[in-house]
């Protein structure tokens, strides 16, 4: 896909209205949808103005890309990634185009693959599962157990629906097509209308004993205990895709995905920037003026810093490597210690005193 601007793409500016890029786009799929356009690069284009304004209707993938450009979301999220959520059907169903059908659907219309029957094999939907993690855990290799309900193939009837000993046999209606053909002359000549075979449903055969276990459906609903890995440096929002731990596809189709959506939850002492983790110590004004050591945490264990004389509030000092480790290459970020000198609100009367006789000039 191009990199261009996305903005520049779609002919909108940086701060126009999530209502505003709609109307662009609608604007611009009626112009260029295959259906309607028959020019070469009309597919091409279509690609693109729908890429961009997948990214910039979600208000998650904006914010990245308005932070680190095209970086932002081809290190953050796979191409189906940035289709996903965006509801395509309704904008082009509303222009007249009929909709793509589903999410699936969508990918395959953008990126060449063909349109399946909605009554033969069909791929399994894919799921998402919401992950909390902590900091730390966030900051190292991660191996987690989960469950997850799912539709899989019956292993009683190993997805064809029908019971052991039996097989599904051929529509006697359609002829195993899944489809009824009516041929009807009119003083306009002759018409042939494409109907769903009522007899099999569209799938071109009939089950005429189902599995028991399954009902005919080829499928059952289980809970499996997924081991999902977590590399180190994920961040709230990040996408894992586990290709193929979605559900069993309908009528020997393939399964789906399953997506891992990764949420770090906050820290009590670290604030997390990118990378780098910020951590606020308060010290004393004696401490600050005369310098000190101090101990702060890290995320794997305690640290011995030493403050210089003279410190001021707001100086940041930096742990170098004690951060997150970067997600794409080696290293760490950094732990950014935030100094803040604490101001005494009760003084005595020889405390006072003593400031006093320190603020006079020498």
């Amino acid at each position: 896909m191009s990199k261009r601007d996305y903005y520049d793409i779609l002919g909108v500016s940086k701060d126009a209205s999530s209502a505003e890029i709609k109307k662009v786009y609608r604007k611009l799929a009626l112009k260029y949808h295959p259906d309607r356009n028959k020019s070469p690069d009309a597919a091409d284009k279509f690609k693109e103005i729908s890429e961009a304004y997948a990214v910039l209707s979600d208000t998650e993938k904006r914010k990245q890309y308005n932070m680190f450009g095209h970086a932002g979301i081809d290190q953050r999220y796979t191409t189906e990634d940035i289709f996903r959520g965006v509801n395509f059907d309704e904008i082009l169903r509303d222009l007249g185009f009929g909709g793509f059908g589903g999410f699936d659907s969508v990918f395959d219309i953008f990126f060449g693959r063909t349109r399946r029957s909605r009554h033969g094999p069909q791929r399994g939907s894919s799921l998402e599962y919401n992950l909390s993690i902590t900091l730390e855990e966030a900051a190292s290799d991660l191996e987690r157990d989960i469950r997850v309900p799912r539709y899989e193939k019956c292993e009683v009837c190993n997805g064809s629906g029908a019971s052991a000993g039996t097989s599904p046999v051929k529509c006697p209606k359609c002829g195993g097509s899944g489809q009824i053909r009516l041929t009807r002359m009119s003083p306009f000549g002759q018409f042939v209308t494409i109907r769903t075979c009522n007899q099999c449903g569209g799938r071109g055969n009939i089950i005429k004993t189902p599995c028991r276990e399954c009902h005919g459906t080829g499928r059952v609903k289980k809970s499996r205990k997924i081991r999902v890995k977590v590399p180190a440096g994920v961040d709230t929002g990040h996408n894992l895709r586990l290709k193929g731990e979605g559900e069993s596809g309908l009528r020997g189709g393939p399964p789906g995905d399953l997506f891992i959506k990764i949420e770090v939850k906050p820290h009590k002492y670290f604030e997390r920037v990118g990378d780098d983790i910020i951590y606020r110590a308060e010290i004393g004004f004696p401490q600050a003026a005369l310098g000190t050591k101090i101990t702060v945490p890290s995320l794997k264990s305690k640290v011995e810093l030493k403050i210089p004389p003279g410190t001021q509030s707001g100086t940041i000092m930096r742990l170098k490597g004690k951060g997150i480790p970067h997600l794409r290459w080696f290293g760490r970020g950094n732990e950014l210690v935030e100094i803040t000198v604490r101001t005494p609100t009760k003084l005595s009367r020889k405390q006072k005193k003593l400031l006093k006789e320190f603020t006079q000039e020498p």
